[in-house]
C-alpha cells in the first residue's frame, strides 16, 4: 500500500466516523423529543436507512434548532439533578443557634463533653 492509497483510507476513514456520529445523534435527537409522534419517528428513521446522506442533511437542517434546544434542556436536567445529589449528601448546613444549643446540652448532659467545652460552644453559637 502506498502513501496516497494509506492517506485517502485515512480521509474516508474520518468522514466516516464522522457521519455515523452525525446519525447517532439524530436516533438519540429522535427518540428524545416528546413532541414527534411514533408515527413520524418511524417515518425518519426508514427514511434515514433510505437515503442516509440525504435524509441526515435534511434533519440536521429541518430539525436542527430544535435538537440543539432538547440537549440544551437535557443538559439543564442533568446538571439540576446532579447538583440537588450533591446537596444532599454534603454536609447539612450550619444549623440555627438554637439548635446548636440544645446539641451542646445534649452532649453536656449526657457527659461528652465538659461545661468548658459547652461554655465555648455556646459562645460560638452566639456569636
Amino acid at each position: 500500500m502506498d502513501f496516497w492509497s494509506f492517506f485517502w483510507l485515512l480521509v474516508w476513514s474520518f468522514f466516516f466516523v464522522a457521519y455515523l456520529m452525525i446519525l447517532f445523534h439524530i436516533f438519540g435527537d429522535l427518540f428524545r423529543d416528546k413532541e414527534l409522534g411514533g408515527f413520524a419517528k418511524v417515518v425518519w428513521v426508514v427514511v434515514l436507512l433510505v437515503f442516509p446522506f440525504l435524509a441526515a442533511l435534511v434533519y440536521l437542517i429541518v430539525r436542527g434548532h430544535g435538537m440543539a434546544e432538547r440537549q440544551l434542556q437535557g443538559a439543564m436536567e442533568q446538571k439540576a439533578m446532579q447538583d440537588e445529589y450533591i446537596r444532599s449528601v454534603a454536609a447539612p448546613t450550619a444549623a440555627s443557634p438554637a439548635a446548636q444549643l440544645s446539641q451542646a446540652k445534649a452532649l453536656l448532659d449526657s457527659g461528652a463533653i465538659t461545661s468548658a467545652e459547652y461554655d465555648a460552644l455556646k459562645s460560638k453559637a452566639l456569636a
